[in-house]
This record gives C-alpha cells, sequence and structure tokens, in this order.
C-alpha cells in the first residue's frame, strides 16, 4: 500500500512563505502526476499545482507567479515552495500522486495552511 504523508503547514503571516512537502512511501518513478490540491471550510477541493514525469508543471490561476511545486526523485518527495502568502491560500493541502498504469490516485492526510496577521 503506497503512503503519501504532508509536512510544512502552519501558521504564516500574510505575505509569508512556506515550503510544503511530500513523501511517497514507493519510488516515484512509479508514478505519472503529481500535485497539490487544497480545500477550504465550505468549499470544493481545488487543483494548486501538478508535476509529470517529465516535470511539466501547470498551476491554478491564483497561485500563479508565486507558488512552484518541484520534484526529487532521489528522495521520493515532492514539494510545493509557497511565497507571497495571502489569506485566501488558508486551505488544508493534501497530496495526490497518481500511478502511470492503472491511474490509481492516492492522497495524504492534509496539512493545513493558516495565512493570518
Amino acid at each position: 500500500q503506497v503512503q503519501v504523508v504532508e509536512s510544512g503547514g502552519g501558521l504564516v503571516q500574510p505575505g509569508g512563505s512556506l515550503t510544503l512537502s511530500c513523501a511517497v512511501s514507493a519510488n516515484i518513478f512509479s508514478f505519472g502526476a503529481m500535485g497539490w490540491f487544497r480545500q477550504a471550510p465550505g468549499k470544493p477541493r481545488e487543483l494548486v499545482a501538478r508535476i509529470t514525469d517529465r516535470s511539466l508543471t501547470n498551476y491554478t490561476d491564483s497561485v500563479k507567479g508565486r507558488f512552484t511545486i518541484s520534484r526529487d526523485n532521489a528522495k521520493n518527495t515532492v514539494y510545493l515552495q509557497m511565497n507571497s502568502l495571502k489569506p485566501e491560500d488558508t486551505a488544508v493541502y493534501y497530496c495526490n500522486v497518481q500511478t502511470k498504469i492503472t491511474l490509481t490516485d492516492y492522497w495524504g492526510q492534509g496539512t493545513q495552511v493558516t495565512v493570518s496577521s
């Protein structure tokens, strides 16, 4: 069973930065797309950023220029660098990985990010 564990969330002031990490208990070469989603209270879960096995990236419009997704294949880890954080970035952030062959999704338990003064 693949385990996906997020870390790095917390409380930060507007304009601050955080880096989220997502550790996967399997060789991430097994996975195609890997991404970060977020869910704010009362809102549906939304895609924030995604990176393919060829390191192609895409971002939701609201985070373009502020967030950067990356993957370290040697460490089986995906990162989300978040800069210039805004209160509207407050949400639980979830890591998602998808296998290449069966397109099976695995999710982490989520990590809370709160942007507030």
